[in-house]
């Protein structure tokens, strides 16, 4: 007991000498600065970074107190480097100042470089805010002149766009009584151009399991084979059209070979320009299907030759009050319009009022088209390591979730001691 006194005095103490360090309160300028709530994934934010290099503005945690919301979203490049868009948002005093900056980071990039590079557009968005208050008599603009050869250089790319990717990985857990390894290979090309998007990829995983009881040893292998390609011309602001066409080996679903080529037509509501931020698609697409099958099938098939349709109807929206992710797609075989199937997927994260957020997802499929279930069934292993596909009528998940954060309306304090500011935990030791 009085080692955990002693830990108990020691912490406490650490805590009263830290409090200082957290305790910072804006000086009378800061007081008129800006306040600001960016609206960012952690993924692609450091925000102990940007509070530290853009520090002329005040950040708040919610953004019904801010004055400016600035918007991050990203998407990938052609050369497979990551767009970003940043949206700025005037409110209150500001209200009627909205600007957008758009930058690249090429593919591979050093995380140094890719915060650098945000906090540098971040800090050019904020400034016309910033010009606004008292705070525009601390700021000064500066100017690098490019060299000569520099500005001079012309872009040549002796690739002509295309981008190459060759990915291998392994995997091993063992135990005493089990032992599990996998391992994948894939290996991708693309060319991606304002007016073409063209991509392939060729991939191939299997797993083994291994496992010892006692007498009996049980011993389960799978494996998949893809190979996708993507043709899609762009043919305007709101038209696409292009075609997928698709190879397929799989234990899991009973198929020695699965060849679709299936030509496809999509119109987006919004200009693509803006996909960043919101979307409503409607994608369209049909051909001819070729299946062989490893087993014979519960309708006695061990080839056959199908045409099939489907209809996908998807929808994006990043907002000030939260985000939205929903789509529809439905689809079926002509030869017997009983084999179709339906999915609907939705998930929403909406601010319901200042600090309250409400995160709801889920996904459900009504199932009828399972055609390449095989006519013996599956074992009770193959059921249990989930080796096979198992006949169903539906499959559902749902996730829900609430948050709610109170307190200081400011976050500009950064404190990196004894680890990141987002957690941590309280060891006590008992001897």
């Amino acid at each position: 007991m009085k080692c955990l006194w002693v830990y108990c005095v020691l912490f406490l103490g650490g805590m009263a000498l830290a409090y200082p360090l957290r305790a910072q309160i804006p000086d009378s300028l800061h007081q008129h600065a800006p306040r600001v709530f960016l609206d960012c994934p952690t993924s692609f934010c450091d925000l102990d970074y940007i509070r530290t290099e853009v520090a002329f503005v005040n950040y708040v945690r919610d953004p019904a107190q801010a004055e400016v919301y600035v918007l991050l979203t990203t998407q990938s490049t052609g050369s497979g480097g990551t767009e970003y868009t940043l949206t700025f948002q005037g409110r209150r005093r500001f209200a009627g100042l909205y600007d957008t900056l758009r930058f690249s980071t090429p593919p591979q990039a050093p995380v140094e470089v890719r915060r650098r590079e945000l906090a540098h557009r971040l800090r050019l968005g904020l400034v016309r805010y910033a010009a606004r208050t008292p705070v525009a008599d601390q700021l000064r603009l500066t100017y690098t002149v490019p060299s000569a050869h520099l500005a001079a250089a012309r872009v040549r790319d002796r690739w002509n766009n295309w981008v190459f990717r060759v990915s291998l990985n392994g995997y091993l857990n063992a135990e005493q009584q089990t032992r599990t390894n996998n391992y994948s290979a894939s290996l991708s090309a693309q060319r991606i151009t304002p007016d073409w998007k063209i991509t392939f990829q060729l991939s191939y995983s299997q797993g083994e399991s291994r496992f010892n009881l006692g007498e009996r040893q049980v011993r389960s292998v799978s494996w998949n084979q893809n190979v996708n390609a993507l043709l899609v011309s762009s043919l305007g602001a709101h038209w696409s059209a292009g075609g997928f066409l698709n190879l397929t080996r799989s234990t899991y679903r009973n198929l020695n070979a699965n060849l679709s080529a299936q030509p496809a037509i999509e119109y987006n509501l919004f200009p693509y320009a803006e996909a960043t931020r919101r979307q409503l698609r409607i994608l369209y697409r049909t051909g001819p299907i070729w299946n062989r099958y490893r087993e014979e099938t519960l309708f006695g098939k061990t080839e056959e030759g199908l045409w099939a349709q489907s209809l996908t109807i998807a929808t994006q929206a990043r907002e000030p009050w939260g985000s939205i992710n929903a789509s529809i797609e439905g689809g079926h075989y002509f030869h017997d319009l009983s084999k179709r199937r339906l999915t609907l997927f939705g998930s929403m994260d909406l601010r319901l009022r200042e600090g309250l957020s409400l995160t709801l997802a889920g996904n459900f499929s009504w199932i009828r088209d399972q055609i390449t279930l095989p006519r013996r069934g599956a074992t009770a292993e193959e059921i249990l390591l989930r080796q096979r596909q198992l006949a169903t009528n539906y499959s559902y998940w749902i996730s829900v979730g609430l948050t709610y954060t109170f307190g200081a309306i400011y976050n500009n304090v950064v404190n990196p001691r004894f680890g990141s500011s987002g957690g941590g935990g309280v060891m006590i030791i008992v001897q």
